[in-house]
This record gives C-alpha cells, sequence and structure tokens, in this order.
C-alpha cells in the first residue's frame, strides 16, 4: 500500500498496489478546509466499441511520473491559491474491473475551488504524465494508443468555472 506522507500537503505517486482511495480522502482534510473532492477513476466493463472488458493494464514511463504530477500539483496551486492538500496516485500493472486506477482529490476552504482543482488536476494528469493503457476485452485487446497526446500541465485549460 502506498503509504501518506509524513509531512507537506502534496501526496503523489505511482504503485502497482490497490489506491488508498479512502486513505486518500481522509488524509486530505484540514481544519482549514471544508472542503474535500475526491476522483477515483475505476476500471469498468467496457469502452467505446468494447464490450466485456475483462480487465485494464497500465505502464508508465515511472521516472517521468512523479515529477509531471510534481508540476500539475504547481500550477494547481498557482491556479487555486487557497488549496490545502492534493494527491495524485495512479496504478501501474494489472487493474481489475471495479478497481481505482487513479485518485485525485484537492481539499480547499471552500468547494468551487475544490471541484475545479479536481477537475484540472485529472485532465492534466491524463493529458500529461505518460502512462499508457492497455484494454482486454471479450474480443480481443489494444494499448489505446489513441489516446491523448502528452502535453505540458501549464499548457492545459483552466477548469475554473466549469465542473
Amino acid at each position: 500500500m502506498l503509504p501518506a506522507p509524513a509531512s507537506g500537503d502534496d501526496w503523489l505517486g505511482l504503485t502497482e498496489d490497490p489506491l488508498p482511495v479512502g486513505s486518500a480522502a481522509d488524509w486530505s482534510v484540514l481544519p482549514r478546509c471544508g472542503a474535500v473532492v475526491l476522483f477515483s477513476g475505476t476500471a469498468r466493463d467496457h469502452a467505446p466499441g468494447r464490450s466485456e472488458v475483462e480487465l485494464l493494464e497500465y505502464e508508465a514511463y515511472e521516472e517521468h511520473v512523479v515529477p509531471r504530477l510534481a508540476l500539475i500539483v504547481d500550477e494547481m496551486r498557482k491556479r487555486w491559491p487557497t488549496l490545502g492538500r492534493i494527491v495524485l496516485l495512479h496504478r501501474v500493472g494489472v487493474v481489475p474491473v471495479g478497481e481505482s486506477s487513479v485518485v485525485v482529490v484537492a481539499s480547499a476552504p471552500h468547494r468551487p475551488e475544490a471541484f475545479a482543482a479536481a477537475r484540472f488536476g485529472i485532465d492534466t494528469l491524463k493529458s500529461s504524465v505518460p502512462i499508457w493503457k492497455r484494454e482486454t476485452w471479450s474480443d480481443g485487446e489494444s494499448w489505446a494508443l489513441e489516446a491523448q497526446h502528452i502535453t505540458a500541465a501549464a499548457e492545459a485549460p483552466s477548469s475554473e468555472g466549469s465542473v
């Protein structure tokens, strides 16, 4: 299990273990923050044009993942300076249907900032962190190479005002 950091307000990581979804939410609570927004991306049993997805498998350019996650956190804190704690965790390896592959948490004094920051966090993670997904379904498998191109965190669109 990926442990929470002993100090600081950012929990970033990549692991083959199941993600600590509940612990991430609990860790994000701070006395000054009245809002904690958690996004958990779970492996589902279908995808466009693909029924009966059996599992997902993720691979990453591991030495680049945490530095890119840190860039996302830096951008989040620039856009929403009142943020409290931030969690960006991703799983690699096989992720069975129903289990979390990614967790993003943002805490803030108020819900608009927490929602916007969490949305920005997951959208930017998906577009800027070198992690690839392979889907296996009843009739085949694919590395989902049609996924988004990798971009820089600062190039991501603003989530302000949209949820």
